[in-house]
Protein backbone atom coordinates (compact mmCIF):
# COMPACT_ATOMS: atom_id res chain seq x y z
CA UNK A 1 0.00 0.00 0.00
CA UNK A 2 1.23 3.46 -0.71
CA UNK A 3 0.46 7.12 -0.47
CA UNK A 4 1.16 9.40 -3.38
CA UNK A 5 2.77 12.80 -3.43
CA UNK A 6 0.67 15.96 -3.69
CA UNK A 7 -1.74 15.80 -6.62
CA UNK A 8 -0.74 19.12 -8.15
CA UNK A 9 2.92 18.14 -8.15
CA UNK A 10 2.22 14.72 -9.58
CA UNK A 11 0.24 15.90 -12.57
CA UNK A 12 2.64 18.76 -13.16
CA UNK A 13 5.53 16.29 -13.34
CA UNK A 14 3.50 13.96 -15.55
CA UNK A 15 2.83 16.87 -17.91
CA UNK A 16 6.53 17.67 -18.04
CA UNK A 17 7.36 14.07 -18.90
CA UNK A 18 4.69 13.91 -21.60
CA UNK A 19 5.91 17.09 -23.29
CA UNK A 20 9.54 16.08 -23.18
CA UNK A 21 11.36 14.60 -26.15
CA UNK A 22 10.13 11.08 -27.01
CA UNK A 23 12.00 8.35 -25.23
CA UNK A 24 11.98 4.59 -25.30
CA UNK A 25 10.63 3.11 -22.08
CA UNK A 26 11.50 -0.56 -21.77
CA UNK A 27 10.02 -1.01 -18.31
CA UNK A 28 6.27 -1.57 -18.73
CA UNK A 29 5.79 -0.74 -15.05
CA UNK A 30 7.47 2.65 -15.42
CA UNK A 31 5.77 5.41 -13.40
CA UNK A 32 5.32 7.19 -16.72
CA UNK A 33 2.32 4.89 -17.29
CA UNK A 34 0.69 5.56 -13.92
CA UNK A 35 -1.90 7.83 -15.50
CA UNK A 36 -3.31 4.75 -17.25
CA UNK A 37 -4.35 3.08 -14.02
CA UNK A 38 -4.66 5.91 -11.53
CA UNK A 39 -8.00 7.02 -12.96
CA UNK A 40 -9.89 10.28 -12.56
CA UNK A 41 -10.65 11.64 -9.11
CA UNK A 42 -13.77 13.36 -10.43
CA UNK A 43 -15.82 10.17 -10.82
CA UNK A 44 -16.84 7.71 -8.14
CA UNK A 45 -15.54 4.67 -9.98
CA UNK A 46 -12.31 6.36 -11.07
CA UNK A 47 -13.08 5.57 -14.74
CA UNK A 48 -12.25 1.91 -14.22
CA UNK A 49 -14.29 -1.21 -14.83
CA UNK A 50 -15.05 -3.09 -11.60
CA UNK A 51 -14.19 -6.78 -12.06
CA UNK A 52 -14.32 -7.83 -8.40
CA UNK A 53 -16.05 -6.37 -5.36
CA UNK A 54 -16.97 -7.72 -1.94
CA UNK A 55 -16.86 -6.80 1.75
CA UNK A 56 -13.98 -7.90 3.96
CA UNK A 57 -14.44 -9.16 7.51
CA UNK A 58 -10.78 -8.58 8.34
CA UNK A 59 -10.70 -4.79 8.62
CA UNK A 60 -10.18 -3.95 4.95
CA UNK A 61 -13.69 -2.68 4.29
CA UNK A 62 -14.89 -2.96 0.71
CA UNK A 63 -12.31 -4.86 -1.34
CA UNK A 64 -12.53 -4.22 -5.07
CA UNK A 65 -10.46 -4.69 -8.20
CA UNK A 66 -10.74 -2.21 -11.07
CA UNK A 67 -9.52 -2.81 -14.60
CA UNK A 68 -7.97 -0.20 -16.91
CA UNK A 69 -6.73 -0.67 -20.48
CA UNK A 70 -2.96 -0.78 -20.94
CA UNK A 71 -1.13 0.73 -23.89
CA UNK A 72 1.70 -1.78 -23.64
CA UNK A 73 2.79 -4.15 -25.01
CA UNK A 74 2.04 -3.16 -28.56
CA UNK A 75 -0.06 -5.54 -30.65
CA UNK A 76 2.93 -6.34 -32.85
CA UNK A 77 4.37 -8.35 -29.95
CA UNK A 78 1.23 -10.39 -29.26
CA UNK A 79 1.94 -13.16 -31.82
CA UNK A 80 5.31 -13.79 -30.17
CA UNK A 81 3.61 -14.32 -26.81
CA UNK A 82 0.94 -16.54 -28.40
CA UNK A 83 3.72 -18.67 -29.88
CA UNK A 84 5.38 -18.89 -26.45
CA UNK A 85 2.13 -20.12 -24.90
CA UNK A 86 1.71 -22.71 -27.64
CA UNK A 87 5.26 -23.98 -27.13
CA UNK A 88 4.68 -24.24 -23.39
CA UNK A 89 1.49 -26.20 -23.99
CA UNK A 90 3.25 -28.61 -26.37
CA UNK A 91 5.90 -29.38 -23.74
CA UNK A 92 3.38 -29.93 -20.96
CA UNK A 93 0.84 -31.92 -23.00
CA UNK A 94 2.77 -33.51 -25.90
CA UNK A 95 0.63 -35.05 -28.60
CA UNK A 96 -2.19 -32.56 -28.10
CA UNK A 97 -0.51 -29.49 -29.52
CA UNK A 98 -3.64 -28.63 -31.50
CA UNK A 99 -5.32 -27.75 -28.20
CA UNK A 100 -2.66 -25.21 -27.37
CA UNK A 101 -3.37 -22.48 -29.89
CA UNK A 102 -3.83 -19.34 -27.81
CA UNK A 103 -5.14 -15.95 -28.79
CA UNK A 104 -4.47 -12.86 -26.71
CA UNK A 105 -7.48 -10.66 -25.99
CA UNK A 106 -5.49 -7.80 -24.53
CA UNK A 107 -3.61 -6.39 -21.55
CA UNK A 108 -5.02 -4.52 -18.57
CA UNK A 109 -3.95 -2.84 -15.39
CA UNK A 110 -5.74 -4.31 -12.37
CA UNK A 111 -5.88 -2.16 -9.23
CA UNK A 112 -6.78 -3.59 -5.82
CA UNK A 113 -8.52 -1.02 -3.63
CA UNK A 114 -9.77 -0.87 -0.08
CA UNK A 115 -12.89 1.13 0.78
CA UNK A 116 -13.15 2.59 -2.74
CA UNK A 117 -10.27 4.90 -1.92
CA UNK A 118 -6.93 3.36 -1.04
CA UNK A 119 -5.08 1.80 -3.94
CA UNK A 120 -3.47 -1.19 -2.29
CA UNK A 121 -1.78 -2.87 -5.24
CA UNK A 122 -1.42 -2.56 -9.01
CA UNK A 123 -0.51 -5.30 -11.47
CA UNK A 124 -0.64 -5.81 -15.22
CA UNK A 125 -2.46 -8.86 -16.59
CA UNK A 126 -2.69 -10.60 -19.93
CA UNK A 127 -6.06 -12.06 -20.97
CA UNK A 128 -6.06 -14.95 -23.43
CA UNK A 129 -8.14 -17.91 -24.59
CA UNK A 130 -7.61 -21.20 -26.40
CA UNK A 131 -9.10 -21.49 -29.86
CA UNK A 132 -10.59 -24.86 -28.89
CA UNK A 133 -12.36 -23.23 -25.93
CA UNK A 134 -13.11 -19.63 -26.97
CA UNK A 135 -15.49 -19.13 -24.06
CA UNK A 136 -12.85 -19.95 -21.46
CA UNK A 137 -10.69 -16.92 -20.69
CA UNK A 138 -7.55 -17.13 -18.57
CA UNK A 139 -5.66 -14.22 -17.06
CA UNK A 140 -1.99 -14.15 -16.24
CA UNK A 141 -0.23 -11.55 -14.12
CA UNK A 142 2.93 -10.23 -15.78
CA UNK A 143 5.52 -11.13 -13.18
CA UNK A 144 8.25 -8.80 -14.44
CA UNK A 145 6.03 -5.69 -14.34
CA UNK A 146 6.25 -3.82 -11.04
CA UNK A 147 4.10 -0.70 -11.31
CA UNK A 148 4.54 0.80 -7.84
CA UNK A 149 7.81 2.62 -7.04
CA UNK A 150 7.99 1.47 -3.44
CA UNK A 151 7.83 -2.19 -4.53
CA UNK A 152 10.79 -1.59 -6.84
CA UNK A 153 12.55 0.12 -3.97
CA UNK A 154 11.93 -2.85 -1.66
CA UNK A 155 13.23 -5.34 -4.23
CA UNK A 156 16.30 -3.28 -5.16
CA UNK A 157 17.26 -2.47 -1.59
CA UNK A 158 16.60 -5.96 -0.29
CA UNK A 159 18.65 -7.75 -2.94
CA UNK A 160 21.51 -5.25 -2.92
CA UNK A 161 21.69 -5.42 0.87
CA UNK A 162 21.69 -9.20 1.17
CA UNK A 163 24.42 -9.39 -1.50
CA UNK A 164 26.36 -6.91 0.64
CA UNK A 165 26.23 -9.54 3.39
CA UNK A 166 28.11 -11.98 1.14
CA UNK A 167 25.00 -13.93 0.17
CA UNK A 168 25.49 -15.77 -3.14
CA UNK A 169 22.51 -14.38 -5.04
CA UNK A 170 23.80 -15.64 -8.38
CA UNK A 171 23.61 -19.23 -7.16
CA UNK A 172 20.03 -18.66 -6.00
CA UNK A 173 19.04 -16.99 -9.29
CA UNK A 174 20.42 -19.98 -11.21
CA UNK A 175 18.66 -22.47 -8.93
CA UNK A 176 21.88 -23.85 -7.45
CA UNK A 177 20.84 -22.98 -3.90
CA UNK A 178 17.60 -22.30 -2.05
CA UNK A 179 16.69 -18.76 -1.09
CA UNK A 180 14.01 -18.75 1.60
CA UNK A 181 11.79 -15.66 1.42
CA UNK A 182 8.87 -14.52 3.56
CA UNK A 183 6.40 -11.89 2.31
CA UNK A 184 4.02 -10.52 4.95
CA UNK A 185 1.08 -8.79 3.30
CA UNK A 186 0.09 -10.14 -0.11
CA UNK A 187 -2.05 -7.59 -1.94
CA UNK A 188 -2.06 -8.46 -5.63
CA UNK A 189 1.04 -10.61 -5.23
CA UNK A 190 3.39 -8.69 -7.53
CA UNK A 191 6.37 -8.84 -5.14
CA UNK A 192 6.45 -12.61 -4.47
CA UNK A 193 5.64 -13.37 -8.10
CA UNK A 194 8.49 -11.18 -9.35
CA UNK A 195 10.96 -12.83 -7.00
CA UNK A 196 9.80 -16.37 -7.86
CA UNK A 197 10.04 -15.68 -11.58
CA UNK A 198 13.51 -14.13 -11.40
CA UNK A 199 15.14 -16.33 -8.74
CA UNK A 200 14.94 -20.02 -9.65
CA UNK A 201 16.03 -21.08 -6.18
CA UNK A 202 13.52 -18.91 -4.34
CA UNK A 203 11.01 -20.64 -2.07
CA UNK A 204 8.50 -18.00 -1.05
CA UNK A 205 6.00 -18.02 1.80
CA UNK A 206 3.41 -15.25 1.44
CA UNK A 207 1.14 -14.49 4.39
CA UNK A 208 -2.17 -12.64 4.04
CA UNK A 209 -4.73 -12.25 6.82
CA UNK A 210 -7.70 -11.54 4.56
CA UNK A 211 -9.16 -14.41 2.47
CA UNK A 212 -10.98 -11.84 0.32
CA UNK A 213 -7.64 -10.33 -0.73
CA UNK A 214 -6.32 -13.79 -1.59
CA UNK A 215 -9.40 -14.53 -3.70
CA UNK A 216 -9.15 -11.17 -5.44
CA UNK A 217 -5.48 -11.70 -6.29
CA UNK A 218 -6.14 -15.12 -7.82
CA UNK A 219 -9.47 -14.52 -9.55
CA UNK A 220 -9.06 -10.92 -10.67
CA UNK A 221 -5.32 -10.21 -10.68
CA UNK A 222 -3.90 -13.35 -12.25
CA UNK A 223 -1.87 -14.71 -9.31
CA UNK A 224 -1.16 -18.46 -9.56
CA UNK A 225 -4.03 -20.44 -7.99
CA UNK A 226 -1.80 -23.42 -7.19
CA UNK A 227 0.06 -21.33 -4.61
CA UNK A 228 -2.91 -21.15 -2.21
CA UNK A 229 -2.48 -23.21 0.96
CA UNK A 230 -5.02 -24.66 3.39
CA UNK A 231 -4.88 -24.18 7.19
CA UNK A 232 -3.50 -27.73 7.43
CA UNK A 233 -0.48 -26.71 5.35
CA UNK A 234 -1.47 -28.54 2.16
CA UNK A 235 -2.16 -27.16 -1.29
CA UNK A 236 -5.75 -26.07 -1.82
CA UNK A 237 -5.45 -27.61 -5.31
CA UNK A 238 -3.95 -31.09 -5.28
CA UNK A 239 -2.87 -30.64 -8.89
CA UNK A 240 -2.73 -27.58 -11.15
CA UNK A 241 -4.81 -27.66 -14.31
CA UNK A 242 -3.23 -27.58 -17.75
CA UNK A 243 -3.62 -23.82 -18.19
CA UNK A 244 -1.97 -23.04 -14.86
CA UNK A 245 0.86 -25.37 -15.83
CA UNK A 246 1.31 -23.55 -19.13
CA UNK A 247 1.46 -20.18 -17.43
CA UNK A 248 3.31 -21.01 -14.24
CA UNK A 249 5.16 -24.34 -14.39
CA UNK A 250 8.53 -23.91 -12.70
CA UNK A 251 7.25 -20.95 -10.68
CA UNK A 252 4.03 -21.77 -8.83
CA UNK A 253 5.58 -24.89 -7.23
CA UNK A 254 7.80 -22.53 -5.19
CA UNK A 255 5.03 -20.19 -4.09
CA UNK A 256 3.08 -20.83 -0.88
CA UNK A 257 0.26 -18.41 -0.08
CA UNK A 258 -1.08 -18.75 3.46
CA UNK A 259 -4.23 -17.21 4.93
CA UNK A 260 -3.04 -16.28 8.40
CA UNK A 261 -2.48 -13.52 10.87
CA UNK A 262 1.17 -12.50 10.48
CA UNK A 263 1.96 -12.77 14.19
CA UNK A 264 0.31 -16.19 14.45
CA UNK A 265 2.16 -17.48 11.40
CA UNK A 266 5.56 -16.33 12.59
CA UNK A 267 5.09 -17.48 16.19
CA UNK A 268 3.88 -20.95 15.21
CA UNK A 269 6.58 -21.72 12.64
CA UNK A 270 10.27 -22.50 12.91
CA UNK A 271 11.34 -21.54 9.40
CA UNK A 272 14.65 -19.80 8.74
CA UNK A 273 14.46 -17.01 6.16
CA UNK A 274 17.20 -15.31 4.18
CA UNK A 275 15.12 -12.23 3.45
CA UNK A 276 11.74 -10.96 4.68
CA UNK A 277 9.50 -8.34 3.05
CA UNK A 278 6.77 -6.66 5.10
CA UNK A 279 3.96 -4.54 3.63
CA UNK A 280 1.01 -4.95 5.95
CA UNK A 281 -1.20 -1.84 6.03
CA UNK A 282 -4.90 -2.49 6.57
CA UNK A 283 -8.03 -0.88 5.10
CA UNK A 284 -7.69 2.06 7.48
CA UNK A 285 -4.15 2.68 6.23
CA UNK A 286 -2.66 1.54 9.54
CA UNK A 287 0.46 -0.54 10.11
CA UNK A 288 -0.67 -2.72 13.07
CA UNK A 289 1.13 -1.93 16.28
CA UNK A 290 1.79 -5.59 17.06
CA UNK A 291 3.95 -5.78 13.93
CA UNK A 292 6.37 -3.17 15.24
CA UNK A 293 5.98 -3.25 19.03
CA UNK A 294 9.48 -4.15 20.30
CA UNK A 295 7.89 -6.26 23.05
CA UNK A 296 5.53 -8.15 20.76
CA UNK A 297 5.81 -11.89 20.10
CA UNK A 298 5.92 -11.04 16.41
CA UNK A 299 9.25 -9.21 16.37
CA UNK A 300 10.84 -11.62 18.82
CA UNK A 301 9.81 -14.64 16.72
CA UNK A 302 10.83 -12.84 13.54
CA UNK A 303 14.28 -12.36 15.01
CA UNK A 304 14.54 -16.09 15.69
CA UNK A 305 13.60 -16.89 12.08
CA UNK A 306 16.00 -14.44 10.43
CA UNK A 307 19.26 -15.94 9.17
CA UNK A 308 21.99 -15.04 11.68
CA UNK A 309 24.68 -14.17 9.12
CA UNK A 310 22.91 -12.38 6.26
CA UNK A 311 19.25 -12.15 7.27
CA UNK A 312 17.64 -9.03 5.79
CA UNK A 313 14.25 -7.45 6.53
CA UNK A 314 12.65 -4.82 4.27
CA UNK A 315 9.58 -2.94 5.52
CA UNK A 316 7.32 -0.58 3.59
CA UNK A 317 6.33 2.45 5.68
CA UNK A 318 4.22 5.48 4.95
CA UNK A 319 5.64 8.91 5.59
CA UNK A 320 4.29 10.53 8.73
CA UNK A 321 2.68 13.38 6.81
CA UNK A 322 1.43 13.88 3.29
CA UNK A 323 3.40 15.88 0.75
CA UNK A 324 1.83 18.93 -0.76
CA UNK A 325 3.69 21.26 -3.08
CA UNK A 326 1.60 24.32 -3.84
CA UNK A 327 4.78 26.19 -4.73
CA UNK A 328 5.97 24.49 -7.92
CA UNK A 329 9.23 26.46 -7.77
CA UNK A 330 10.37 24.34 -4.82
CA UNK A 331 12.01 21.12 -5.92
CA UNK A 332 10.09 17.97 -5.01
CA UNK A 333 13.36 16.24 -4.17
CA UNK A 334 14.09 18.94 -1.63
CA UNK A 335 10.77 18.19 0.03
CA UNK A 336 11.58 14.51 0.38
CA UNK A 337 13.32 15.26 3.64
CA UNK A 338 10.21 16.68 5.28
CA UNK A 339 7.75 13.86 5.94
CA UNK A 340 9.89 11.55 8.06
CA UNK A 341 9.18 11.98 11.74
CA UNK A 342 8.55 10.25 15.04
CA UNK A 343 6.31 7.42 13.83
CA UNK A 344 8.76 6.15 11.22
CA UNK A 345 11.62 6.61 13.68
CA UNK A 346 9.85 4.52 16.33
CA UNK A 347 9.17 1.69 13.88
CA UNK A 348 12.76 1.77 12.65
CA UNK A 349 14.17 1.74 16.15
CA UNK A 350 11.98 -1.21 17.16
CA UNK A 351 13.13 -3.32 14.22
CA UNK A 352 16.76 -2.35 14.67
CA UNK A 353 16.79 -3.03 18.42
CA UNK A 354 15.03 -6.39 18.22
CA UNK A 355 16.62 -7.80 15.08
CA UNK A 356 20.22 -6.65 15.44
CA UNK A 357 20.44 -5.24 18.96
CA UNK A 358 20.70 -1.68 20.20
CA UNK A 359 24.45 -1.75 20.66
CA UNK A 360 25.55 -3.05 17.29
CA UNK A 361 28.00 -0.21 16.92
CA UNK A 362 29.90 1.23 19.79
CA UNK A 363 30.97 4.84 20.19
CA UNK A 364 34.37 4.10 18.68
CA UNK A 365 32.81 2.87 15.42
CA UNK A 366 33.60 -0.83 15.87
CA UNK A 367 31.30 -3.12 13.88
CA UNK A 368 28.75 -5.35 15.52
CA UNK A 369 26.00 -7.57 14.21
CA UNK A 370 24.33 -5.46 11.52
CA UNK A 371 22.89 -2.15 10.39
CA UNK A 372 19.58 -0.46 9.72
CA UNK A 373 18.73 2.38 7.33
CA UNK A 374 15.78 3.93 5.55
CA UNK A 375 15.26 5.26 2.03
CA UNK A 376 12.52 7.62 0.86
CA UNK A 377 10.84 6.55 -2.36
CA UNK A 378 10.37 8.99 -5.26
CA UNK A 379 6.91 9.73 -6.69
CA UNK A 380 5.04 8.41 -3.65
CA UNK A 381 5.12 9.16 0.08
CA UNK A 382 6.70 5.90 1.21
CA UNK A 383 9.83 4.93 3.08
CA UNK A 384 11.69 1.63 2.78
CA UNK A 385 13.24 0.41 6.02
CA UNK A 386 16.07 -2.13 5.74
CA UNK A 387 17.56 -4.03 8.66
CA UNK A 388 20.38 -6.44 7.90
CA UNK A 389 22.59 -8.80 9.85
CA UNK A 390 26.13 -8.89 8.57
CA UNK A 391 26.41 -6.43 5.70
CA UNK A 392 30.11 -7.18 5.22
CA UNK A 393 30.99 -5.53 8.51
CA UNK A 394 33.97 -7.73 9.20
CA UNK A 395 36.34 -4.89 8.30
CA UNK A 396 35.93 -3.57 11.83
CA UNK A 397 34.90 0.01 11.11
CA UNK A 398 31.42 1.16 10.16
CA UNK A 399 30.51 4.54 8.76
CA UNK A 400 27.95 5.85 6.35
CA UNK A 401 30.41 6.22 3.48
CA UNK A 402 31.25 2.53 3.75
CA UNK A 403 27.57 1.57 3.73
CA UNK A 404 26.76 3.80 0.74
CA UNK A 405 29.76 2.62 -1.27
CA UNK A 406 28.99 -1.01 -0.50
CA UNK A 407 25.40 -0.62 -1.64
CA UNK A 408 26.54 1.07 -4.85
CA UNK A 409 28.97 -1.70 -5.74
CA UNK A 410 26.54 -4.49 -4.86
CA UNK A 411 23.66 -2.89 -6.76
CA UNK A 412 25.87 -3.06 -9.85
CA UNK A 413 26.46 -6.74 -9.14
CA UNK A 414 22.71 -7.33 -8.84
CA UNK A 415 22.23 -5.41 -12.09
CA UNK A 416 24.44 -7.86 -13.96
CA UNK A 417 22.13 -10.67 -12.92
CA UNK A 418 18.99 -10.92 -15.06
CA UNK A 419 16.80 -9.10 -12.53
CA UNK A 420 15.38 -6.46 -14.85
CA UNK A 421 12.03 -4.77 -14.25
CA UNK A 422 11.64 -4.92 -18.02
CA UNK A 423 9.35 -7.36 -19.75
CA UNK A 424 11.78 -7.68 -22.64
CA UNK A 425 14.56 -9.37 -20.70
CA UNK A 426 17.00 -6.54 -21.16
CA UNK A 427 20.50 -7.49 -20.16
CA UNK A 428 21.60 -5.11 -17.49
CA UNK A 429 24.98 -3.60 -17.02
CA UNK A 430 25.46 -2.47 -20.60
CA UNK A 431 25.36 1.24 -21.08
CA UNK A 432 25.21 1.94 -17.37
CA UNK A 433 28.66 3.44 -16.95
CA UNK A 434 27.47 7.00 -17.41
CA UNK A 435 24.68 6.52 -14.90
CA UNK A 436 27.06 4.99 -12.39
CA UNK A 437 29.23 8.07 -12.72
CA UNK A 438 26.22 10.06 -11.59
CA UNK A 439 25.68 7.70 -8.68
CA UNK A 440 29.27 8.06 -7.61
CA UNK A 441 29.08 11.86 -7.79
CA UNK A 442 25.90 11.93 -5.78
CA UNK A 443 27.23 9.52 -3.18
CA UNK A 444 30.30 11.69 -2.71
CA UNK A 445 28.06 14.71 -2.29
CA UNK A 446 26.10 12.80 0.33
CA UNK A 447 29.20 11.76 2.19
CA UNK A 448 31.00 15.08 2.23
CA UNK A 449 28.28 17.53 3.18
CA UNK A 450 26.00 18.22 6.12
CA UNK A 451 22.30 17.65 5.62
CA UNK A 452 21.22 21.14 4.61
CA UNK A 453 24.06 21.73 2.13
CA UNK A 454 23.59 18.30 0.58
CA UNK A 455 19.86 18.86 0.22
CA UNK A 456 20.41 22.08 -1.72
CA UNK A 457 23.04 20.48 -3.91
CA UNK A 458 20.90 17.44 -4.67
CA UNK A 459 17.94 19.65 -5.53
CA UNK A 460 20.01 21.41 -8.19
CA UNK A 461 21.25 18.06 -9.57
CA UNK A 462 17.84 16.33 -9.52
CA UNK A 463 16.70 17.28 -13.03
CA UNK A 464 19.95 16.11 -14.65
CA UNK A 465 20.05 12.86 -12.70
CA UNK A 466 16.38 12.11 -13.34
CA UNK A 467 16.89 12.60 -17.08
CA UNK A 468 19.66 10.02 -17.02
CA UNK A 469 17.66 7.60 -14.89
CA UNK A 470 14.72 7.70 -17.29
CA UNK A 471 16.90 6.03 -19.92
CA UNK A 472 17.41 2.85 -17.92
CA UNK A 473 15.35 0.16 -16.25
CA UNK A 474 18.26 -1.47 -14.45
CA UNK A 475 18.38 -1.80 -10.70
CA UNK A 476 21.49 0.31 -10.45
CA UNK A 477 19.67 3.21 -12.06
CA UNK A 478 16.52 2.63 -10.04
CA UNK A 479 18.65 2.26 -6.96
CA UNK A 480 20.20 5.64 -7.67
CA UNK A 481 16.76 7.17 -7.98
CA UNK A 482 15.43 5.68 -4.77
CA UNK A 483 18.51 6.23 -2.69
CA UNK A 484 21.09 8.68 -3.78
CA UNK A 485 18.66 11.38 -4.71
CA UNK A 486 17.21 10.84 -1.30
CA UNK A 487 20.11 9.63 0.76
CA UNK A 488 20.79 13.32 0.85
CA UNK A 489 18.77 12.79 3.99
CA UNK A 490 20.92 10.55 6.14
CA UNK A 491 17.89 9.37 8.05
CA UNK A 492 19.00 6.33 9.47
CA UNK A 493 22.02 4.87 8.18
CA UNK A 494 21.81 4.18 11.84
CA UNK A 495 25.07 3.35 13.48
CA UNK A 496 24.58 3.87 17.14
CA UNK A 497 21.76 4.73 19.49
CA UNK A 498 18.47 6.47 20.01
CA UNK A 499 20.16 9.86 20.09
CA UNK A 500 20.47 9.72 16.31
CA UNK A 501 16.71 9.67 15.99
CA UNK A 502 16.43 12.72 18.21
CA UNK A 503 19.14 14.56 16.27
CA UNK A 504 17.44 13.82 12.97
CA UNK A 505 14.07 15.03 14.24
CA UNK A 506 15.69 18.28 15.38
CA UNK A 507 17.29 18.73 11.96
CA UNK A 508 13.98 18.11 10.21
CA UNK A 509 12.13 20.53 12.48
CA UNK A 510 14.80 23.14 11.84
CA UNK A 511 14.39 22.73 8.10
CA UNK A 512 10.65 23.06 8.48
CA UNK A 513 11.11 26.27 10.38
CA UNK A 514 9.06 25.02 13.33
CA UNK A 515 10.04 24.55 16.96
CA UNK A 516 11.82 21.28 17.76
CA UNK A 517 9.87 18.63 19.68
CA UNK A 518 10.12 18.55 23.42
CA UNK A 519 12.55 16.04 24.82
CA UNK A 520 10.90 13.07 26.52
CA UNK A 521 11.02 13.06 30.31
CA UNK A 522 13.99 11.33 31.81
Amino acid sequence: MWRRAGLSWRWNMHRRLCTAAPRQIVDEGDWFYSSEWWGSESESEFNGNTVYRTVSEKGNGVVSVLAYPSSRPNRVYWPETEKWLQQRYAKIDPGYEQNGHFRILGYQWRVLRFNDNTRQSTVKIMAAYRETEPGSICIMQLAQCLAIPYVKSMVSLGLSTIVSSNYDLMAAVNGKKRMHILCIGHGGGSLPLFLASKIQGAVIHAVEIDPIVITASVQAMGFPAFSVMTPSGKRALSKPDIINEVMWKGIHERLYLYESDAEKFVVENNNLYDIIFIDAYDGDDIFPNKLWDPHSPFLKSLSDQLHPKHGTVVVNLHADTNISNPNESVSYFYQRILPVGKYVSRVCKAYKDVLIGNEQTSSNGKAGSGIGFTISVPWVCNTSLVVCRGFGLSSGLVNRDMVVNTLISKSVKVDHINMSFSGQGKKLGSGDNDDMGIIARLSRAVSDSPITDVTKRAASDAAYVTKKLLKSTGKAAWYAGTTFLVLIVPLIIEMDREQQFTDMELQQQSLLGSPPPLSPPK
